[in-house]
């Protein structure tokens, strides 16, 4: 009887030593048995279909745009002073500082043949400016062209094989879309973060001539600028280019160049190396009423003016003041658009064709007339550090 015993012990035993092995290294073969043969209860979560993201997740997006998004350095060449080695110019100021000042930003590739939008404040007076793609490869890019008044830039880097990411229509986007900034904040490398679209058509903040902000809360630090704001779909929407902040960090509040205004000027840089504007030279004020009070202005009756851009100034020999233009008069249209306020009034003149001959719809003295003008082209704005 004890024999029998014995060999039973020792049967469990093997069994039991044969099922810990199978169990640890291969579970999937007791999944067919009953959870008592198998000694205990087995709770396992349901796997999920190969490459399937959880809702909500926004790697899509992501994974599709980063490789587009480019790192900028920025270096400027040393201050080679003629004195520097002078031992008695040492003596009285010093060693010359033989550190090159840097910066870094962000860019998004935009075509096949290597052209890279970013912001004009990234790269300005900048002598080297190397791009870092995202798998790793460096280039050294030259500049097509610059436009201060949007603070847009347009690089190119010699490398083929190159990520392109696809543009899209802002016409398409609405106040509470979801959307990804992606950039190299402070230099730590790609950083995707998400938001939405908090406002569109931001203008008056005085960060750039010409201004049209797609507004949002997706964190934007320095070294984002440049950068791409996406959509869901990873299409390119927007530049990023601006944040408010009290503290130099991100605030919830973040601007970026919609992507309309981007692909007309990228494409005035390719075909004429800048961008040409109209231009009348006058210093226009939004209407007020302590400007109407000031000029005479009607604001109540029937003749008030309800819309309209005073003008206190007019250039001297400009475009405006031979077509017999004079302070005190109020634009009410250029063309057949109407003029609500300084930023349209900007937007409608350099939309003119300089050269071209254009009409220009004012009030004075109580009656509104009609003066023909010529636009010239917009004089390139002095260089203004960001």
């Amino acid at each position: 009887m004890k024999r029998y015993w014995l060999l039973f012990s020792q049967w469990v035993t093997v069994l039991l030593a044969i099922w810990f092995v199978v169990a640890t290294l291969q579970p999937e073969w007791l999944r067919g048995y009953p959870a008592a043969m198998q000694g205990m209860t087995l709770l396992q979560a349901p796997h999920a279909p190969s490459g399937s993201r959880p809702a909500g997740s926004l790697s899509a997006p992501a994974q599709k745009a980063s490789p587009a998004v480019v790192s900028i350095n920025t270096s400027k060449g040393k201050n080679n002073n003629p004195h520097g080695q002078d031992p008695w110019f040492r003596f009285f100021y010093g060693e010359p500082d033989e550190q090159n000042p840097a910066g870094l930003g962000s860019g998004v590739i935009v075509s096949p043949e290597g052209h890279i939008l970013t912001n004009n404040h990234v790269i300005e007076d900048a002598d080297d400016i190397e791009v870092v793609l995202s798998d790793g490869r460096k280039a050294m890019a030259k500049v097509i062209g610059t436009d201060p008044d949007t603070d847009l830039a347009l690089l190119q880097i010699p490398l083929k094989n190159l990520p392109v990411i696809v543009l899209g229509q802002t016409t398409d986007m609405q106040v509470g879309d979801v959307v990804l900034a992606i950039g190299n904040p402070f230099g730590v490398g790609q950083t995707v973060t998400s938001g939405i679209v908090s406002a569109l058509g931001r203008n008056q903040l005085g960060i750039n001539t010409f201004e049209n902000f797609i507004q949002t809360d997706a964190a934007i630090n320095p070294g984002n600028s440049g950068g791409a704001l996406v959509d869901v779909n990873g299409h390119l929407m927007g530049i990023n280019t601006a944040i408010y902040s009290r503290s130099g960090g991100s605030m919830g509040i973040g601007f970026a160049i919609p992507i309309s205004t981007a692909k007309q000027v990228m494409q005035d840089l390719l075909t004429n190396g800048k961008v040409i504007r109209g231009w009348i030279g006058v210093e226009p004020q939004d209407l007020s009423a302590e400007l109407a009070e000031s000029f005479k202005l009607p604001m109540t009756g029937p003749n008030a003016l309800r819309s309209g851009v005073v003008i206190s100034g007019v250039l001297q020999n400009g475009p405006a003041a031979k077509a017999g233009m004079r302070p005190g008069d109020v634009i009410l249209q250029v063309g057949n658009q109407s003029v609500g306020n300084v930023s349209e009034l900007l937007h409608q003149v350099a939309s003119l064709k300089p050269g071209a001959p254009a009409e220009v719809r004012v009030w004075r003295q109580q009656t509104e007339m009609n003066l023909r003008l010529i636009p010239a082209e917009r004089p390139a704005p002095k260089s203004q550090r960001r």
